[in-house]
């Protein structure tokens, strides 16, 4: 009899028999605050199983969920105690996946989501450095797909693991199999699993590459002297046509990169279209945002925001362009035709574009009490916006095209560099502070 998380006979025969799934248990750098409260009665839940959220698009279905902040502050769940990076948090049936470097090695556990008990924790040696004054460290999220979770490391070490009990499946370097792509910080994109593909944005040798994800046997790749990026790659279906699209251009010189649109059948490439900052220093980690047959690029050093139509033949034209529609971190969200972001390098202000014309309808700064909004990420969900800023405050947001209005407000911790994108699943909110004491906290975001 097959076990059930072991779908394939290709999985099958990389993954050897005998290995019961753990139990999770308690460790020495985790602290339990208190169980949260019961979902209220018909709250939709889901998972978080990658970077940008279910459907790559920083929406939730999520209901239920606490809007009136308590004047002590939001309960925590649990706390664990981590090492360094940015790397976002991901979630699937209640097993939470976390990636961070530790005592000079990458280390990837799975905790149980309610309690932070660890199921299993796997790590390995590697070479760090900086750049800039920052340190090299994980800023690639995991993904969660089915039994498999696909980490890439900063130095290209790509691993598939099993969910249930840490064991690989299936590894390899990118670097020593493609040659290094050039970062200032360690690889940062998120791969993508489309299908029976895991899709990376690779650089070195090879633009982008698709691996069959049971076994990591590479399928296509795809060729182009753009590099790669910090930027995620996202799936789209454009005119009836499965797309996938990439972001790409990071530490080269002279600046080139763009947004590439590719068959993930065969890596061929539609088109592309330059879109890169005219200075070397760019690293800009903003996903493409799909609206329909147009997708929206931004990056926040020299040219801002262009939504770029499809056409039917595949090739992209320019519909419009805004200088001032600039985000470094923050991937757009699109809601009720238009289009909202964190704008600048600083992240000083949000900013509200509609989609038709191009037109800015504002941008405001928000006042946050003497914290600053920074690199803040925003969410869809509930009706509303959730924004974690920069030192740790969080918002729920009403955002339209009339403007921006504080709906609740309050402060998780006081630490700069809260720059992750926070998980949201069954009501309860990860969120990894990354100054000071660096964490993962569990927040209770559920309603009463």
């Amino acid at each position: 009899m097959i076990h059930p998380f072991f779908r394939g006979f290709l999985v099958l025969a990389c993954v050897p028999f005998g290995f019961a799934a753990p139990e999770p248990a308690t460790f020495d750098r985790l602290t339990f605050h208190g169980a949260p409260k019961d979902l209220p009665v018909g709250a939709v839940t889901e998972n978080w199983p990658r970077f940008l959220g279910p459907r790559h698009d920083l929406c939730s279905r999520e209901t239920g969920l606490l809007k009136v902040f308590p004047e002590q502050g939001l309960a925590k769940v649990w706390e664990v105690k981590r090492g360094s990076g940015h790397a976002p948090t991901v979630i699937s049936d209640r097993r939470l996946v976390m990636f961070h470097v530790l005592d000079g090695k990458e280390v990837i556990e799975c905790l149980h989501t309610e309690t932070g008990r660890r199921y299993w924790k796997y790590e390995y040696p590697v070479r760090l450095g900086s750049s800039y004054g920052i340190e090299d460290a994980p800023r690639s999220g995991p993904v969660i797909d089915g039994d498999q979770v696909f980490v890439v490391g900063i130095r290209g070490d790509l691993h598939c693991l099993s969910l249930e009990n840490g064991k690989v499946i299936w590894k390899r370097n990118l670097e020593k199999d493609y040659g290094p792509a050039p970062f200032f910080f360690g690889r940062g994109g998120c791969p993508l699993v489309h299908g029976d593909q895991l899709i990376v944005n690779i650089g070195g040798s090879i633009c982008v590459g698709g691996f069959d994800k049971g076994t990591g046997r590479l399928l296509w790749t795809t060729k182009h002297e753009w590099n790669a990026s910090y930027a995620s790659p996202v799936p789209a279906v454009l005119h009836g046509k499965e797309r996938v699209l990439v972001f790409t251009g990071g530490m080269v010189d002279p600046p080139t990169g763009g947004l590439l649109s590719i068959d993930p059948a065969n890596g061929r490439i539609d088109d592309a279209f330059p879109w890169r900052a005219r200075m070397f220093a760019s690293v800009n980690a903003a996903s493409p945002a799909v609206v329909g047959n147009n997708v929206f690029v931004t990056e926040s050093y020299t040219e801002g925001g262009a939504l770029v139509g499809v056409e039917e033949d595949g090739n992209f034209r320019l519909r419009w362009k805004a200088p001032r529609f600039s985000s470094q971190f923050t991937t757009p969200v699109f809601h009720e035709g238009h289009l909202y972001v964190v704008s600048g390098t600083a992240g000083t202000e949000i900013v509200c574009y509609e989609i038709r014309s191009g037109k800015e309808r504002w941008r405001d700064g928000i006042d946050l009490a003497g914290a600053r909004l920074g690199r803040a990420s925003l969410l869809r969900v509930d009706g509303a916006f959730l924004c974690l800023g920069a030192q740790g405050t969080l918002l729920w947001l009403d955002l339209s095209p009339e403007g921006a209005r504080v709906l609740a407000q309050t402060q998780l911790f006081r630490a700069p560099e809260t720059w992750g994108v926070p998980a949201l699943s069954r009501g309860l909110l990860y969120v990894n502070q990354n100054a000071f004491a660096t964490r993962l906290i569990c927040y209770d975001l559920r309603g009463k």
